[in-house]
């Protein structure tokens, strides 16, 4: 079972999350918005990612490309 690593980022430029430590499956906040959202693909080379609103709708299709830089933070995936 994967677990969301919790990221200290106090001393990172801006309060910006390190993309490096970012993987598929990860819970994160987001520029700009309140809501949690999924990590569900990554592209490294080009610094994007696909992400999702958390927790999400089975019915629901609403994913969105991200460019990295517009995480803010890594946290643990809740119900």
């Amino acid at each position: 079972m994967m677990h969301s690593k919790l990221i200290d980022n106090k001393n990172e430029k801006n309060n910006l999350f390190c993309s490096e430590n970012l993987y598929k499956g990860a819970c994160v906040k987001i520029k700009n918005s309140n809501k949690t959202f999924q990590v569900i693909g990554l592209n490294t080379g080009k610094k994007i990612c696909w992400v999702r609103e958390w927790p999400f709708a089975c019915d629901s299709k609403k994913t969105f490309a991200l460019e990295m830089n517009q995480i803010t933070l890594q946290i643990f995936c809740s119900k």
